[in-house]
């Protein structure tokens, strides 16, 4: 049995590869049941969630990954999402594969992102305003700026010191990149803004968005959380990773529909349909475009076997 670590992954795989390989999985499908998800309370934090996500292909290799979301960890400096993923084999269905889930989960999570970026942002998009800077963040710059050419970013965090940190290492990959404490006024500049928090309150507001841009919500995982208002929602052609999972488990999406400022009829499609050529991405570059992501089981699969294949290479 193979085990492979974050570094691994970093190395072998490239976000664009992944990009790439969603692309495809997502054409393709796979047996992938809704994940299953458990409050696991604390007494001096806030609660942390305990997932499971399997899929499997029709006479072709099975997977599962174990997860944990501890929002208390930023105190700790730990990441907020820690996890592994076990891969089986095909035919004798024996573990085949141990991964690094942390790295994977980023990982496949900004590749989600940065392929519906593909579909639904301009072409031109060089402008891009990260809020949180947590262990997602470089990872959602790196995967948004192989399908587009980002070229400046500018982050956001409640801590602004942690902000400035994340800006002076993105600066070292050849990004013009800066943190700010003003986050409206970044946002009406922006092209593209990606959101990776665990805030359970609006941080972006509709009314700050200009013409064409595009909205990537990869936070609020929880129907109690949310990164945008309503009238974001309502502005913005609203896209999802699955129809199933977005709806049931988008904070984002949930409260809207709940409030009754958008409907579930107004989610245009997700990226089943998106990369099967179902339903239209971006149609002109003056509308705006919301992508809200929860994550599914399939994006764990289709990335641990990606890895597992470029590190064998």
């Amino acid at each position: 049995m193979r085990f492979i670590t974050a570094e691994d992954i970093e190395k072998f795989v490239s976000p664009r590869d992944l990009v790439e390989a969603l692309r495809d999985g997502f054409e393709q499908g796979c047996e992938a049941p809704l994940r299953s998800h458990f409050n696991m309370e604390r007494s001096n934090e806030d609660d942390a969630t305990f997932l499971i996500m399997p899929a499997w292909q029709k006479d072709g290799a099975a997977g599962v990954k174990i997860a944990a979301v501890v929002p208390g960890n930023s105190a700790r400096n730990l990441p907020a999402v820690s996890g592994t993923y076990v891969l089986l084999d095909a035919v004798t269905g024996q573990p085949s594969a141990v991964i690094d889930g942390t790295k994977l989960t980023t990982r496949r999570t900004a590749a989600a992102s940065a392929l519906a970026c593909d579909y639904l942002a301009r072409k031109d998009t060089s402008d891009m305003v990260m809020v949180g800077s947590g262990a997602m963040a470089p990872q959602l710059i790196k995967a948004h700026a192989s399908v587009r050419p980002i070229k400046n970013v500018t982050i956001w965090n409640r801590n602004p010191e942690k902000a400035a940190k994340l800006a002076t290492e993105i600066a070292e990959l050849g990004f013009n990149a800066k943190g700010t404490d003003d986050l409206e006024a970044a946002c009406k500049t922006a092209d593209l803004i990606s959101c990776a928090t665990l805030s359970t309150e609006p941080l972006v507001h509709g009314d700050w968005l200009r013409e064409g841009t595009h909205v990537d919500l990869v936070g609020a995982f929880k129907p109690t959380m949310r990164e945008t208002d309503d009238e974001v929602m309502q502005k913005c052609r609203i896209y999802v990773d699955s129809f199933e999972g977005a709806s049931a488990e988008g904070g984002d999406v949930v409260q809207a529909i709940n409030s009754g400022a958008i409907a579930k009829s107004d989610i245009i499609g997700d990226l089943f349909g998106l990369t099967r050529g179902q339903v239209k991405g971006r149609e002109t570059d003056s509308e705006c475009t919301v992508f809200k992501s929860v994550g599914h089981s399939l994006e764990d699969f289709v990335a641990a076997v990606a890895v597992v294949k470029a590190v064998e290479k």
